[in-house]
């Protein structure tokens, strides 16, 4: 059986990530995307710029969630890169976790849900972390 081991939220006007993005261009889109990521963001952009701005604010405030659900905040093993916001082919967002933090997450949580939301001119994203089921948990301390 497993708990909510935590819950995040983060609310962010489009405009300061097209602020960011104006500013520093691509820089800012590798230091906040994963790899698969970039390659929706590039798809979205290319198709209609406001279009791949919303998807940029979405995934900044998707890991601003995540990282306040898991107690970390910006600091290591937690990097903006590291947490992808994917679609299922459901079109349902889910967590894709990489490098040290999959690891260290997967130690500690068991799974990671995500939801995003936008309007006009902002986006919201709020995830909820379940704890270890209680037989893992027990297997892993006894280990």
């Amino acid at each position: 059986m497993s708990a909510i081991a935590g819950i995040g939220t983060d609310i962010i006007y489009i405009s300061r990530i097209q602020r960011a993005y104006e500013r520093f261009g691509e820089r800012f889109v590798v230091r906040i995307l994963g790899e698969q990521e970039r390659q929706v963001f590039a798809r979205r952009y290319q198709r209609d710029p406001q279009r791949g701005l919303r998807f940029l604010a979405t995934r900044f405030a998707a890991k601003e969630a995540f990282s306040k659900a898991i107690g970390l905040g910006m600091r290591m093993p937690m990097a903006w890169s590291r947490m992808q916001t994917l679609n299922a082919p459901s079109g349902k967002p889910m967590v894709v976790l990489s490098g040290d933090l999959k690891s260290w997450f997967e130690t500690r949580f068991g799974t990671a849900h995500i939801t995003l939301t936008d309007e006009s001119d902002l986006v919201m994203a709020f995830a909820v972390i379940e704890s270890l089921p209680t037989s893992v948990q027990t297997d892993h301390k006894e280990n």
